[in-house]
């Protein structure tokens, strides 16, 4: 993989092997930089079938969606210091399967 380099003599933008010696001059003299965050409300989302699991504790809680009596709780994976300790519900009835925060 190249990453763009700086070449400071020549007043260039060139591409670059971490791993060995190879260099390109590049094209174009914009570098983009993507980069995905994510905040635990958006993790819980990429799990399916939560309500299912046999890892995951349960409990007697009410949905707020369709009244049912029993959800699965797991705690946030924020290891942010100012950021509280959240736990996460989901329905255990599986045509529901909300998804609610205390």
């Amino acid at each position: 993989m190249l990453y763009p380099r700086e070449d400071r003599v020549h007043r260039r933008l060139l591409f670059a092997c971490r791993n060995c010696e190879h260099e390109e001059v590049a094209d174009n003299c914009c570098v983009y930089r993507h980069e995905v965050g994510h905040i635990p409300s958006e993790q819980t989302m990429v799990v399916k079938d939560l309500a299912s699991d046999p890892t995951l504790p349960s409990t007697n809680i009410r949905c707020p969606k369709c009244r049912y009596g029993k959800a699965v709780y797991f705690q946030s994976q924020s290891r942010h210091p100012d950021t509280r300790m959240t736990l996460y519900y989901v329905c255990r009835n599986l045509e529901c399967q909300h998804r609610w925060q205390s």
